[in-house]
Order: C-alpha cells, then structure tokens, then sequence
C-alpha cells in the first residue's frame, strides 16, 4: 500500500448568507415605497371613449375624479342598470357633486386650490344628459377645469 493519500477535494466553499435579510428588507422596502395602491374600487362600468388629441396631467394628486356609468353587473340587481354617478368609493346624486368638490378642496394645502382638476371618466354608453348635469354642478362649485380621460390611459382633454 502506499504512504501517499491524496486528498479530498473540498468543494466550492458555502455561499454565505449572513445579508440575505438586508436584501429582502431592502426588496421590500423598495416595494412598498414605489407601489400605488388603488384610491376606488369601482362600481360602475367604465370603457372609456378614443379620443384623438390627448394632453397628460402631470400632478396625480390634483385631480379629483367624477366616475359615470351603469352600475357593474354584480351591482345591477341593488342598484338597476340606469347610469349612476360615483364619488370616491360610493354611489351618489347630482347633489352629492358639489359636496364632493368643497370637501376635496379643502384637504388640499391652500395654494393647492387653485390647480385642482375634476377628471370626468364616464362610461362611453352613459347618457350625455347625466354628464350635463355633472358639468352643471361642477360650474356651481366653480370648478372649471374638467378633464375627459380617454381610453388611452390617464390622459384625456383638458378643457379650462
């Protein structure tokens, strides 16, 4: 037999993983910061009309949003299929418009005010009377900058 043994080959060291917590915290972190979460959920049908000359908005936080439609169908045995208005999360009435518009003002800073735009996303088969009414209300809340969103995303044309 021989003196000579030959030795084993110890393999590729063992990855360590002593910063595998900071990376996922970091991960993590990252996720939470940049992830939008939805403000609505939306309880009527909305499908946008196409629209030929688009404007982005700039300021997400600026806008106010009008939502006009028939009721979804898991909401259409409540609430009928006629077209409806919503505010924030919940149904409302012509009347809930300027309402909706004060309270919206006020949790903005002061110069804020100013540069707040309403985004009307009415659904493309709504009755152009409801969205009539919407604009009448919104003239008597003095809030003239009115935004139709169009299929193409969150633009649409911003009329002052």
């Amino acid at each position: 037999m021989s003196k000579f043994k030959k030795k084993d080959d110890g393999g590729t060291p063992a990855i360590s993983t002593a910063s595998l917590p900071d990376i996922v915290f970091m991960l993590l972190f990252f996720f939470m910061v940049v992830t939008v979460m939805r403000d609505n959920s939306l309880k009527v049908q909305n499908i946008l009309p196409f629209a030929d000359q688009v404007e982005k908005l700039d300021k997400k936080n600026l806008i106010m949003y009008i939502y006009a439609g028939k009721p979804s169908p898991r909401y259409q045995e409540t609430f009928g299929t006629e077209a409806r208005i919503q505010l924030n999360d919940k149904y409302a009435s012509i009347n809930d418009v300027q309402q909706f518009i004060k309270e919206e003002r006020q949790s903005k800073r002061e110069e804020l005010r100013d540069k707040l735009t309403t985004a009307l996303k009415v659904d493309k088969e709504t009755n152009m009377g409801l969205v009539s009414d919407i604009k009448q209300e919104l003239r008597k809340a003095e809030a003239l900058k009115i935004n139709y969103t169009t299929k193409q995303g969150e633009a649409g044309l911003n009329l002052d």
